[in-house]
């Protein structure tokens, strides 16, 4: 691989045949003319969702828009994807709906299984069904169940679409830009849960990590902790490089708002304020490099990025740092404008004005100026995220007309712990990294806010699906996995106690082995 053939170095056309350096949006494929949404509005007027024009489509009228730089190919994937994986939640309510008219069928255990294998892909509890015939059919428990199956189910299927192939080459542009790691942390509202392999359009194995908190306030503590792991892991065993590499670890903060509806279904932990949640997105990250600075004197080693995204669009906002590694508000790349702005040009026309865009970030006066530019790494991964964004603006203009039709939440289930790594959907889950009920209560409380409204006044119960990794190296590490995941699910249950008497909560509990590829394991309750 040869990343330093970088757009603003060699603009000359490429074969249609070459292949790109890994992130740099050329397209792959033949793209396809697709129906847009047209711009019937006048700009500045905000209408709804189903009715708004796409916010990103600028070209003449009655012709498609169709971006010279997305990557048609793996839009297509990631649609396949996105359409099994949600199809399969989306299929239990009707489901359910069918086989409840029939539970007092004198066969209706066998042809509530035999719907259940064909529609859904697994059998439903025997005994829940077989105890119809006594009361009404429990439908909160067989909801529940189905959910947490369907997880399983499609978590297992997803774990042969990541190739590794792509984990590597981004590991190695990384390495390339300057950093032999990456950590981000977004919030953990779901509209964002597709945000690396999506938004971001990274493998999901080259992200050091990618745990979620409310409103982006990711654990100062922790996160420095994970830091010393890093590290400790390159001078003990070099690995990705050795610690006198010369690379730096990369802390991305990652907060959001709604250009359809900014003061209502922008981030909740932060009143659906943007100016807000990104200043506090922006502090967290100066305290985390403080942290480092005041306890290992080599600030030098840890850089930062604060990133917007606009969970209607899906457009990125990147702040972009100055020479001394510190951003503004102010100073930042639209990345939706960015589209518009290009999406008539060329290929190399429109690879140049990503790197001219990042320039005028940067030379931008006023309350938004820095000193100079961030060094050539950082503009890279900045130039490398606006063109991978760009194919994802244009994956919400050809299947959504510009804009998702649920600007606001829509998730699944609450996904508590480590989460699910084998698959990463916008709307399909609220995501509360915690070690304890207690100091994940803020995220917990959100999660629980956002399901009182999308299933428990529906009468549905809130699905938490309870999952934490083991290290199968360690001994007694599944045992004392499998004991946190039962104290983690009592203390949801004794916090929510009267969502959990009326059976409107239901926490499933799983473990998987932290090697690439396990099998996520059902823990019952009781378990030992």
């Amino acid at each position: 691989m040869n990343t330093r053939n970088r757009p603003g170095r060699n603009l000359s056309p490429q074969p249609a045949a070459s292949r790109p350096p890994y992130g740099l949006g050329t397209p792959v494929g033949v793209l396809q003319a697709r129906p847009r949404q047209p711009a019937f509005a006048p700009q500045g007027i905000a209408l709804k969702p189903d009715v708004a024009p796409n916010p990103a489509c600028s070209t003449d009228a009655g012709r498609p828009c169709r971006h010279p730089l997305t990557n048609e190919v793996e839009n297509q994937r990631l649609l396949a994807h996105e359409l099994t994986v949600k199809g399969g939640f989306d299929a239990i309510v009707p489901v359910l709906k069918r086989i409840a008219g029939l539970q007092h069928e004198t066969d209706f255990s066998e042809r509530a299984q035999a719907i259940a294998r064909e529609q859904l892909g697994f059998e439903l509890p025997a005994q829940i069904l077989a105890d119809a015939w006594v009361a009404d059919l429990d439908m909160r428990a067989l909801y529940s169940e189905c959910v947490m199956q369907t997880l399983r189910l499609m978590a297992e299927r997803a774990q042969l679409n990541n190739p590794q192939r792509d984990t590597d080459e981004a590991v190695a542009f990384f390495l390339d830009s300057g950093y032999h790691a990456v950590d981000i942390s977004p919030c953990s509202d779901g509209r964002l849960k597709g945000l690396v392999r999506y938004i971001l359009r990274l493998p999901d194995g080259a992200v050091r990590s990618r745990k979620a908190y409310a409103g982006a306030m990711f654990d100062v503590d922790a996160n420095v902790k994970r830091w010393i792991e890093t590290e400790l892991m390159r001078y003990r065993e070099g690995r990705p490089v050795t610690a006198d590499a010369g690379t730096r670890y990369l802390k991305v903060v990652v907060y959001h708002t709604s250009s359809s509806d900014p003061a209502h279904e922008g981030c909740a932990a932060h009143g659906s304020n943007e100016i807000r949640a990104a200043e506090k997105g922006l502090e967290r990250l100066r305290e985390f490099r403080q942290a480092i600075e005041n306890s290992f004197c080599c600030g030098a080693s840890v850089d930062m990025l604060l990133v917007g995204v606009d969970t209607d669009t899906d457009a990125i906002k990147v702040h972009v740092p100055d020479a001394d590694g510190e951003m503004s508000l102010y100073r930042a790349v639209d990345n939706l404008a960015l589209y518009r702005q290009t999406v008539n040009d060329d290929e190399n026309t429109a690879r140049l004005k990503v790197y001219q865009a990042i320039q005028a970030a940067s030379a931008l006066g006023g309350w938004g100026g820095g000193n100079g530019e961030p060094h050539e790494g950082m503009r890279r991964l900045i130039a490398t995220l606006l063109i991978n964004n760009l194919s994802q603006i244009e994956y919400v203009c050809g299947n959504w007309g510009g804009r998702y039709p649920d600007i606001g939440h829509a998730e699944r289930f609450i996904s508590v712990g480590d989460g699910f790594e084998e698959f990463q959907l916008r709307n399909l889950a609220y995501f509360a990294h915690l070690h304890t009920v207690e100091e994940g209560a803020p995220d917990m409380d959100v999660g629980i806010k956002i399901f009182r409204k999308l299933n428990v006044r529906h009468g549905l119960p809130a699905p938490v699906a309870i999952h934490f990794r083991y290290d199968s190296r360690v001994p007694g590490c599944r045992e004392r996995t499998v004991e946190r995941c039962q104290r983690v699910k009592g203390a949801i249950e004794s916090r929510y106690a009267e969502l959990a008497q009326k059976g409107l909560l239901v926490c499933g509990m799983t473990v998987q082995d932290k090697r690439a590829g396990s099998p996520i394991e059902r823990v019952e309750a009781g378990a030992a």
